[in-house]
Parts: C-alpha cells; structure tokens; sequence
C-alpha cells in the first residue's frame, strides 16, 4: 500500500489484538488486489444496552487505482456484532467479495448486458 494502514477506534479502547487482527485480514485483502493504494478501518462501539452488550459498527474505507471501495457494517438488529471480532470478520468478509468482483470487472471476466434492440 502506498499509504500506511489507518486504524481508528471510537468509544472503545484500542487494542493490540484487535488491531492484530485487522492488520491480518488487510494482509489477505490485498493478495486480491496488488494495488491498493490506501485502507482506513475504524472500529466504533454503540451505547450498552440492557438488554444486550455493546454493538460494534465497522467501516472500512479502501482505495484503488479507479474505485474506492466502502464497506459499513451496521451494528443494529445484528445480535453477533455484539463480538468485534465476529464484527471485523464479517465486514473484511464483504470487502473481500467486493474486491474480488471489481477484480473480476477489471480483468473482463464480467459479461455485460448490452441494451436490448428495439
């Protein structure tokens, strides 16, 4: 990456394992794509509720040459977020099955629909 992964943790402490973590799934995200240019994580915890735990909220920001690529994982009505690993899990999961199609649209490996003849 050209430049250096950004890490941000709002109302919740850092951690050195979470951001283990993410630096790990980052590392796999881009033997899918060898040009990312940057990638912006931040990691944010909800309010305790009573009747659950915090919810976790991650969004991933990545940018290549010609897209930029947005992931946001709503923390709401998802009672496994209330984990962040399973959270950042998920979120690196969708970002993975992104990069892989824009891969695919890149490469020309997508048909395209033409515009039907009238």
């Amino acid at each position: 990456m050209q430049i250096p992964l950004q890490i941000i943790f709002r109302g919740i402490e850092p951690s050195e394992a979470v951001e283990a973590r993410i630096r790990e799934k980052v590392a796999k995200l881009e033997r899918f794509h060898s040009h990312m240019m940057s990638c912006r994580v931040a990691v944010e915890a909800g309010h305790h509720h009573h009747h659950q735990g915090n919810l976790y909220h991650i969004r991933i920001d990545i940018t290549t040459p010609g897209k930029e690529i947005v992931i946001s994982r709503e923390r709401h009505d998802n009672q496994a977020h209330e984990d962040v690993y399973v959270a950042i899990r998920d979120a690196f999961n969708a970002a993975a099955r992104q990069l892989e199609d824009y891969v695919r649209v890149q490469r020309g490996e997508v048909k395209t629909h033409s515009a039907p003849e009238e």
